[in-house]
């Protein structure tokens, strides 16, 4: 399937641009990006063509990668939808429900195949994991922790975006998901509190009637950095597993994933609709902190 890739950043090249060359199905044809000139750059290097149109691409194109902010990537997707395209999204795929909602519309009547590149998601640790998790149980709660560094010297998570929305936004939809994998679906923010800075505290309650808890912050030193989630029951605690799996590795499998939803008409189970079901969990956490 013919992919164009929308974006020019770090994420754009070394995760996108990488994924789709590197996987069965997809073939990169085109960049798009609102620098013109990086755009140039980044398509010589992987043979693509660049594109000063977005409409251009579009007309070339079955399906796009977007690697932009999320406010960008919601009216872009929007517009790519409407044309027929498929849209392998970023997280969070908008940063309002509104916005959200409106991608999730365009979706439905154009009746184009969508999936949300959680990374982890789409590793086989992961995903073993969270088969294991259905299996057993049941799980009573579940805690998370996310201390990052992104905007330490040197970070390519440094971002405009970043700084404006914090971990809330950035981190909050891959913990979101992992709940979810571990405890099963999320049906309500109970609530959010914030401490210094970005760090965000937020309880949840399952569709089970479990709870869970998580906490994260873009701002931690990197010497505390980490990432956990435990699940536990009533006879042990599980934690959520790590993947040494390359990030454009992990992306090549959704890129296949998502041609192949595109080809059989069925949702992928990280469909534009779980996009909009974070996105509304996110908006309820950030109304109550």
């Amino acid at each position: 399937m013919r992919f164009g890739l929308v974006g020019t950043s770090f994420w754009a090249r070394e995760v996108h641009a990488a994924g789709i060359r590197a996987s069965d199905k997809g073939e990169l044809v085109g960049v798009w990006g609102r620098d013109p000139a990086k755009t140039r750059e980044l398509a010589n290097s992987v043979g693509a063509t660049a594109y000063d149109d977005f409409s251009a691409l579009l007309d070339v194109v079955e399906a796009v990668s977007f690697s932009v902010p999320p406010h960008v990537q919601a009216e872009l997707a929007v517009s790519a939808a409407t044309a027929g395209r498929h849209l392998l999204l970023e997280k969070p795929i908008a940063t309002s429900v509104e916005a959200a909602d409106a991608l999730v519309t365009a979706v439905a009547n154009a009746s184009v195949g969508s999936a949300v590149f959680l990374t982890s998601c789409y590793t086989p640790e992961r995903r073993e994991w969270s088969r294991r998790m259905q299996e057993a149980g049941p799980w009573r709660g579940a805690d998370a922790i996310w201390l990052a560094s992104a905007f330490a010297e040197g970070s390519p998570f440094d971002t405009p975006w970043r700084h404006e929305k914090g971990a809330l936004w950035d981190v909050g939809p891959h913990i979101l998901a992992g709940l979810t994998d571990g405890v099963g679906p999320i049906s309500e923010v109970l609530t959010a509190a914030r401490g210094a800075g970005d760090l965000i505290h937020v309880v949840l309650r399952h569709d089970t009637g479990a709870t869970s808890t998580f906490t994260a912050t873009l701002n931690a030193p990197r010497a505390v950095a980490r990432q956990q989630l435990r699940v536990w029951g009533d006879s042990e605690v599980v934690e959520m597993p790590q993947s040494n799996q390359p990030a454009q590795q992990t992306f090549a499998v959704a890129v296949d994933e998502l041609v192949a939803t595109a080809e059989s008409g069925r949702p992928h189970r990280l469909s534009v609709e779980f996009g909009r079901h974070l996105v509304a969990l996110l908006a309820r956490a950030e109304e109550l902190a």
